[in-house]
């Protein structure tokens, strides 16, 4: 009877994490402390100035220049990024050679630099009395002092979050997959872009949408290397600071408004891809 009653007695799950009301509430706390709250008050700041103001303010000529200018080199260091963090991530997780575990820890490198130094490390590289400068002006390719220099210093601060974000990935991936296409005659370009780029596509657009973003908003990486001239290396972050300096706070509010606005619209899509994605992958296998 005891034996029964026992068996037909209900199991209470146990909770993996204790205290989770305390946790979810501090985590709650925190989010809307560090990022809710600027960010609202960010919006509300816009919100006051009206639409005819905020429209002038961004459509000015030194602000759209400033919004071209950022866009595109944080489209050209995404670019880079996507390619190299990739190969990055490959050669990490593929093979093994000495100095395997330096190299891995050195891709973190422009996570812990503070990002005026690394500014002033790359302005010192490439300039013109520089290591590298010289060689290049030597070609008729100037770094610093153009788009090229803001290209490469976002490229510098964003380049982890893809080799971080497809590494994983690739750790996890069954090689019993590959191993079935060799099998069946599959050359390695074909396994790679039939089996493993499909399989890591998620993690790979998800690590180069948010280098994307972060090169959207960088500041203290570019402000040495770009020279900040109006109109023609100036990028949108920098004028914001100008705008407060200058006490226009409704001109930097609506500057920061625009590129949250990007920020924000390029994550969407990028959850987005990656669900259709995923979808995609499951409806296939």
């Amino acid at each position: 009877m005891i034996a029964a009653t026992a068996q037909t007695a209900p199991i209470r799950a146990k909770r993996v994490l204790p205290g989770f009301t305390l946790s979810l509430g501090t985590t709650l706390l925190y989010l809307t402390l560090i990022v809710l709250i600027p960010v609202l008050a960010l919006i509300l700041k816009g919100a006051e100035m009206g639409p005819a103001r905020f429209w002038q303010i961004v459509s000015s000529p030194r602000a759209v220049a400033a919004f071209q200018i950022t866009l595109t080199a944080a489209f050209i260091a995404t670019l880079f990024n996507a390619v190299y963090g990739l190969l990055m991530a490959w050669v990490l997780v593929r093979y093994e050679f000495p100095g395997k575990r330096i190299l891995d820890a050195l891709m973190d490198v422009p996570f812990a630099l503070p990002t005026a130094v690394a500014g002033l490390s790359l302005t010192a590289l490439f300039s013109a009395n520089g290591w590298f400068g010289p060689a290049l002006e030597a070609m008729g390719f100037q770094v610093v002092y153009t788009i090229w220099g803001i290209a490469l210093a976002m490229a510098f601060t964003s380049i982890p979050f893809v080799v971080r974000t497809v590494q994983p990935v690739l750790e996890d991936m069954d090689p019993a997959l590959e191993q079935a296409a060799i099998t069946l005659g599959a050359r390695p370009w074909t396994i790679f872009t039939r089996v493993v780029f499909p399989a890591i596509f998620p993690a790979w657009l998800a690590g180069c949408t948010t280098a994307f973003a972060r090169s959207l908003g960088e500041f203290g990486a570019v402000v040495f290397i770009a020279g900040n001239l109006p109109f023609r290396t100036e990028i949108a972050a920098l004028l914001a600071f100008i705008r407060l300096e200058e006490y226009d706070y409704n001109g930097a509010a609506a500057i920061a408004l625009v590129l949250l606005a990007f920020a924000l619209v390029l994550l969407l899509v990028s959850n987005l891809l990656q669900f259709w994605a995923s979808r995609y992958r499951e409806a296939n296998r």
